[in-house]
């Protein structure tokens, strides 16, 4: 069977059942995509203390996650080629565990910012190898099983912000940031599970986990869902590209700037670090319910940009709450500050959207995240300099506010109705 039917060939659903050492292996492992970030940075502040450093290195700390979802973006597709989608999901748990539980133990800055790096690279690889498992195993099931992968995305970008304080006010802050190595430690266990019932087992279940494996898998190709697919045009001649990559880049950059420097905010202003956690885990709560809503809006909307005028005034009242009086009403502010990000699910819709072939799409993929996460790196950096530049956060929140204006642009070329084919 040729690879492009054998990745959409449907498996019957009285499978389901032989298949549900997958679908927990695909869960646990989406819960571990961002535990490394939100564990980390209603900390910083306290760790700065405890460590000796300052803004600057907690920009760089909160840069890491963006540069190792850009770098592994593009590297994850030859290691899956070579070694094969399953075992390239064990090795991001491996490495996700490994520099969760290392951070643990670390005894100065430099130790922390290596031990994060390991961290999310395995985060990094698993953003990219996920969804093609999805596709591979749940070709009948695609939309339930990628609404479950990214909900329990989002849940492990909640928790983690949610019990990061708590858990350092009464274990102390070595056992905070370990304790989530034990959770990747458990999303090892299904894919170590699935790669010996492939190979070795002789259950009906191996028999089924077999047969879905080879049904998607060509001859010399460990992982066609990720291969790099022969392009009649050049994506970055789009206007269409231009606009996703910065809508996608711009919207990351904000995002991370927040989840670095937010628990910092409102300690300044007043509020406890426990506040900080808890504004983190509400900032990613309403990420949540946009992801859920946004892609079934946008597809029945010719032109989605009044969606990002929507979003971009929700930053601009959040940025203004939280600048003037970030105290007054911290709750509204930041819930406010979680409907910006909704211009995230719609730069992923829209790759869809706006191409007629999974090649473009493919492509589109590939040159938006790619470029986005790249020029995201730059905010958490930013927004430290400015801050200690000048004391305090109207600059970081000027610089925030440029980037909203090149969102406007990059949304207004992402969202005409036109394809990416007709442009490239």
């Amino acid at each position: 069977m040729d690879a492009a039917r054998a990745t959409t060939a449907p498996l019957t659903a009285s499978l389901w059942r032989d298949r549900a050492l997958v679908l927990i292996g695909i869960v646990l492992s989406a819960f571990n995509l961002r535990t490394a970030v939100t564990s980390l940075t209603p900390l910083l502040d306290s760790l700065g203390q405890t460590l000796g450093f300052g803004s600057t290195m907690t920009g760089v700390l909160g840069m890491v996650p963006t540069a190792a979802f850009a770098v592994f973006g593009v590297a994850t597709p030859g290691i899956a080629h070579r070694f094969g989608l399953e075992r390239t999901a064990l090795l991001a748990m491996l490495l996700a565990t490994a520099g969760l539980l290392a951070r643990a133990f670390v005894g100065d800055t430099w130790m922390l910012l290596l031990t994060s790096a390991v961290a999310l690279s395995g985060m990094g690889i698993g953003n990219v190898v996920l969804p093609p498992l999805v596709k591979r195993y749940f070709a009948d099931r695609v939309g339930t099983v990628s609404t479950l992968y990214i909900t329990v995305l989002q849940l492990g970008t909640i928790l983690p912000a949610l019990l990061a304080v708590p858990l350092a006010q009464s274990a102390g802050w070595r056992v905070s940031l370990g304790a989530w190595s034990l959770v990747a430690a458990a999303a090892t266990l299904p894919w170590i599970a699935v790669l010996w019932m492939e190979q070795f087992g002789h259950s009906r279940q191996a028999h089924a986990l077999a047969r879905a494996h080879d049904r998607a898998v060509s001859r010399g190709d460990e992982a066609p869902e990720l291969a790099e697919p022969v392009c009649p045009g050049r994506v970055s001649r789009s206007p269409v590209a231009w606009g996703l990559a910065l809508m996608f880049g711009m919207t990351s950059l904000i995002t991370y700037s927040m989840f670095t420097w937010l628990p910092k905010l409102l300690v300044e202003a007043g509020g406890s670090p426990a506040l900080g956690g808890s504004m983190v885990a509400l900032f990613s709560t309403l990420g949540l319910i946009s992801a859920l809503v946004l892609p079934s809006v946008a597809v029945r909307i010719a032109n989605p940009y009044p969606i990002v005028l929507a979003c971009v005034a929700a930053y601009i009242a959040a940025f203004a709450g939280l600048l003037l009086a970030p105290m007054a009403a911290p709750m509204l502010w930041v819930a406010l500050l979680g409907l910006g990000p909704s211009s995230f699910p719609l730069s992923l819709t829209l790759i869809n959207l706006r191409t007629r072939t999974p090649v473009g799409s493919a492509r589109l993929s590939g040159f938006m995240q790619g470029l986005g996460y790249s020029l995201s790196c730059a905010g958490p950096v930013l927004v430290g300099w400015l801050h200690d530049l000048s004391r305090g956060w109207q600059w970081p929140f000027a610089f925030l506010g440029l980037c909203l204006v090149v969102l406007l642009i990059g949304g207004w070329l992402a969202c005409r109705p036109r394809m990416l084919e007709d442009t490239w």
